[in-house]
């Protein structure tokens, strides 16, 4: 039986409307359970997080000109100092403060990058690292999605959420695996079956849909300035610009595109996204690894499925507080299952970025980068260590990224040792 390649459907290509709307949906579920976990760990409201990523994303995309695929969640990134601030002043209007100070950080940088050009980037990210960043991204997130798979938020192993989780992950392999449209939209497909298969075992609880609105607008909070508060939060912006970056690779990678020349549009447009999310009481923004695996298994690229989803989400959380709860009640073991896939994707594109390059493991500085990055980045990031700066953490991904842009810079090009061996021959 001969293979049958999946088509692509590239990021300026268009379909229909029935084609785009579940595959909308399938990007809008993929990113709610994170995007609802930072407010929900910060004290701020999580359908207004959800309405502010549609809005976000809304805003990238226009900035970006409808040319970078990407979807755009709350960050992680600024749980700890957001947490930090809204103690140290009492309320969680002077943390929106520094969240909306984070985002002109981030227009700051993007024009900074802007002036100077992006070759740099060629010069201190090679493909090399490049790769081993993608894989400490998905790798880096794969105790996440077991610990969601295999023992939700228990410290044991549990077989039913466990069972759950193979049959939504068995599921998604499945659909990802057919043609036509189940072929596109295996994520949601998967997740809709471990749906099914939770409630039959009595892992759905539909208290919370049952009592939730069918119309209404989530509380919109205002920051109220604080420098205190901005010197806690503000700052962090910089190690997401690192985060961003990798994930700006990654997509390029994985859609066949350079995103280089773009990435001031890009951080821009995340910048932008942060200001407006600080304003309305959500938390800052980022480009999400759930979506770019979502992307990797589809081989849907088009910006206009991330309108739709960016259009669903506006809606869900700005105006259907009863979607919101039918959403948020998708048990983790369902979402922990479909996130080993997508997480597992992002890093064997890495793994194929390697090979696409032909990068040659017999030169001692490419086997020395790829290793350290990846073994410090991963070790980190399953293990939950941050490397604490006064008031902020250097987390793995970012930490390993520095590693490998300073191993790169010092460590000799092979072509360099070879023709100083020649002079010396000579």
């Amino acid at each position: 039986m001969a293979h049958r390649q999946r088509q692509v459907i590239g990021v300026d290509e268009r379909i229909s409307t029935a084609r785009a709307i579940p595959l909308g949906i399938q990007h809008m579920m993929s990113m709610f359970g994170s995007t609802v976990l930072v407010p929900a760990l910060t004290g701020l409201n999580p359908n207004v997080a959800i309405m502010c990523s549609g809005i976000g994303t809304i805003c990238y995309l226009l900035v970006t000109r409808n040319k970078i695929p990407s979807y755009l969640g709350s960050s992680f990134a600024f749980i700890s100092p957001i947490l930090a601030a809204t103690a140290a002043t009492g309320n969680l209007h002077t943390a929106l403060s520094g969240v909306v100070v984070a985002g002109l950080v981030f227009l700051v940088v993007a024009g900074i990058i802007k002036l100077a050009g992006t070759e740099w980037l060629d010069r201190l990210l090679p493909p090399v690292l490049v790769a081993a960043v993608m894989i400490v991204i998905g790798v880096g997130l794969s105790a996440t999605a077991v610990k969601m798979a295999l023992n939700s938020s228990t410290e044991s192993f549990q077989p039913i959420g466990a069972a759950v989780a193979t049959i939504a992950l068995f599921a998604a392999v499945v659909f990802s695996s057919m043609g036509g449209l189940f072929g596109t939209i295996p994520v949601l497909l998967a997740i809709i079956v471990g749906y099914l298969v939770a409630c039959l075992l009595g892992l759905v609880d539909l208290a919370p849909v049952v009592s939730a609105a069918w119309i209404g607008l989530p509380p919109i909070q205002t920051p109220t300035f604080d420098l205190g508060a901005v010197a806690l939060i503000a700052p962090v912006a910089l190690v997401v610009v690192i985060e961003h970056i990798g994930h700006l690779l990654a997509v390029g990678e994985i859609v066949g595109k350079d995103y280089r020349p773009m990435l001031p549009r890009s951080l821009a447009g995340d910048g932008i996204a942060t200001v407006i999310s600080g304003f309305l009481g959500g938390p800052p923004t980022t480009t999400y690894a759930e979506n770019i695996g979502v992307m990797s298994v589809t081989r849907v690229y088009s910006t206009q499925v991330f309108w739709y989803a960016a259009g669903f989400a506006l809606v869900v959380g700005g105006f259907c507080p009863k979607l919101a709860a039918f959403i948020n009640s998708i048990p983790t073991p369902v979402m922990g299952g479909v996130s080993l896939l997508l997480f597992g994707l992002i890093a064997s594109n890495g793994l194929r970025m390697l090979v696409s390059n032909q990068v040659n493991f017999d030169e001692n500085r490419n086997l020395m980068i790829a290793s350290v990055v990846i073994i410090v980045g991963v070790g980190m990031e399953t293990s939950g260590i941050s490397i604490p700066i006064a008031n902020y953490t250097l987390p793995g991904m970012a930490t390993s990224a520095l590693i490998g842009i300073l191993l790169n810079l010092i460590l000799p090009q092979a072509n360099a040792s070879a023709n100083a061996s020649d002079n010396e021959d000579a």
